[in-house]
């Protein structure tokens, strides 16, 4: 029986959980695959919002800021638990993407690429300025999540790197099973359809504007969601969480990996977090050749990896 493409990227996801423990050397890669999983989970956002409709954010860190922070905040000042938490960033994310897309969704280009920019960098000033709230750059402590604890009682005794690797790639397939529900479903064939062109989509009654928002909100609660599985494994977080260079690492890692393929971007979003591991053998040119491996493949991969390796099989089976 042949799988379906959205069957077939579970699956591969979920052998990709549940088997890679196997080969790590060391409780440390634990942490790493955990961190892999979060950023796979926030560049299958960006996939909804450029992928699908084709719209460009470059201020997206600041929707991972504010579920950071609500975990870091929420139990502390509202006594919630911190799973309550990742809900109450996500919907606070959800509601502020709604005001802020209202106006800047119908900007085009690069003029929306910089109004995002503008509020990425706005969450970021807050974060850092407002220090009797948020302790300003020096980060601020973040609540244990408590379900580790939980499962020890049902008898699975799991340490810490374990525990995250596995609640974050649950996590990630969960995220993954909804946006490939969302593209087979007619929003998605609509969104699909605006990005192709926004004056065809409306001549056949596509409501542009109404989908643009739509894309923008499900786009920044994944950010927010991801933003709170980072704090909540690393029990501490700092404004960096919301920072430029974090916007441009999710678009960097979708794009890499195909803007359009929820499994591209993943796998987009491995590579960017597993070649600062490989690197380190090269020091102080570290960066240097992570900059030329993105270079060469947006050179010679413009569509993303995934779909160039897909698109040279086809075409040799032809």
């Amino acid at each position: 029986m042949r799988l379906t493409p959205k069957a077939a990227t579970l699956l591969v996801l979920a052998l990709l959980v549940a088997l890679t423990p196997f080969f790590f050397p060391s409780g440390y890669y634990y942490r790493v695959g955990a961190l892999l999983f979060v950023n796979g989970i926030a560049v299958t956002g960006i996939v909804i919002l450029t992928g699908y409709a084709g719209q460009i954010s470059l201020g997206h860190a600041g929707f991972s800021g504010i579920g950071a922070y609500a975990c870091a905040l929420a139990p502390t000042h509202l006594g919630l638990h911190p799973a309550l938490a990742i809900v109450l960033g996500a919907a606070l994310s959800a509601v502020l993407a709604y005001l802020v897309g209202r106006p800047i969704l119908r900007l085009k280009g690069y003029y929306l690429g910089v109004a995002t920019l503008g509020f990425g960098i706005l969450v970021s000033m807050v974060l850092n300025n407002e220090r009797d709230l948020t302790n300003g750059p020096d980060g601020i402590d973040v609540p244990d999540l408590g379900l580790r604890a939980l499962l020890e009682t049902w008898g699975l005794d799991l340490t810490n790197g374990q525990f995250w690797y596995f609640f974050c790639g649950l996590s990630l397939i969960l995220g993954a099973w909804l946006a490939l529900n969302l593209y087979d479903s007619p929003t998605g064939r609509a969104l699909r359809a605006l990005h192709g062109s926004e004056v065809a989509a409306r001549t056949v009654g596509v409501d542009v504007a109404r989908l643009k928002l739509q894309a923008f909100v499900i786009s920044a609660v994944y950010a927010s969601v991801a933003g709170s599985l980072l704090a909540l494994q690393n029990k501490f977080i700092t404004p960096d969480v919301a920072g430029f260079m974090h916007s441009i690492e999710m678009v960097t890692m979708a794009v890499l990996g195909g803007v359009g393929s929820v499994l591209g971007a993943i796998l987009g979003a491995g590579i960017l977090t597993l070649l600062p591991q490989v690197l380190t053998v090269f020091a102080e040119y570290e960066q240097m050749v992570l900059g030329l491996v993105m270079v060469l493949v947006m050179i010679f991969l413009r569509e993303g990896l995934l779909p160039s390796i897909f698109k040279a099989i086809r075409g040799k089976g032809e």
